[in-house]
């Protein structure tokens, strides 16, 4: 693949695992005509997983494209970022011991938050929050206390967290990947206490309104 399909001003945006997925399809099919062998192909599927950039996907299918491979370009164009996406980054940390730590409007989600809640709680939403890079990580610790973390309709999510005499929990309905939106990854651990990914709050309705329905 030459470097004229990421142009120079591109190729240092990160790749997504879409991305990587296609390049990996590729190598697979080109060792499947006999263009790779069985090693070359491993060592090109770890040189795939491992890059963050368009520009490192690059030089992995360089010589396969030369040859024919494949008829669309392995590397996809690259889709404009979320206006969510950049600003100075706020706080790396939020820490609530015996006590209550809430986040919430406007701020800057940085490229890792760490939530620590020690018999305590920490509120976290992004409903209106942007974010200092395209992925960012929120690493929770809860012992005997809680951390939830309310997430809006346009961001990606990914919850991988562990819960130990306790909980880490997903309150997501399934969604689906939106290209360019900022991806923010859940993890971390409950110990006698719970993590919570929750969708946004739901608008009040008003008292009479209640009644009439």
């Amino acid at each position: 693949m030459s470097d004229e399909l990421v142009p120079a001003d591109q190729s240092h945006m990160r790749a997504s695992d879409a991305d990587r997925e296609r390049i990996a399809q590729v190598l697979h099919q080109a060792t499947a005509e006999g263009r790779l062998d069985i090693h070359e192909l491993d060592e090109r599927l770890v040189a795939v997983y491992a890059a963050k950039t368009y520009g490192e996907l690059v030089p992995i299918t360089a010589d396969l494209v030369m040859s024919g491979l494949p008829q669309t370009p392995a590397v996809p164009q690259y889709q404009p970022v979320s206006n969510r996406i950049g600003g100075e980054p706020g706080s790396a940390v939020s820490v609530a011991f015996w006590s209550g730590v809430n986040r919430k409007g406007g701020w800057v989600v940085p490229r890792m938050h760490n939530a620590v809640a020690i018999m305590g709680g920490i509120e976290i939403d992004l409903t209106h929050a942007n974010f200092a890079e395209a992925e960012v990580t929120i690493s929770c610790f809860a012992f005997w206390g809680g951390v939830e973390i309310r997430v809006p309709d346009d961001i990606n999510v990914k919850v991988d967290g562990f819960g130990f005499m306790g909980a880490f929990e997903e309150q997501l309905p399934s969604r689906r990947h939106i290209p360019g939106a900022p991806t923010v990854r859940i993890t971390g651990l409950a110990i006698m206490g719970a993590v919570e990914v929750k969708g946004p709050k739901k608008k009040k309705k008003g008292i009479l309104r209640e009644l009439l329905e």
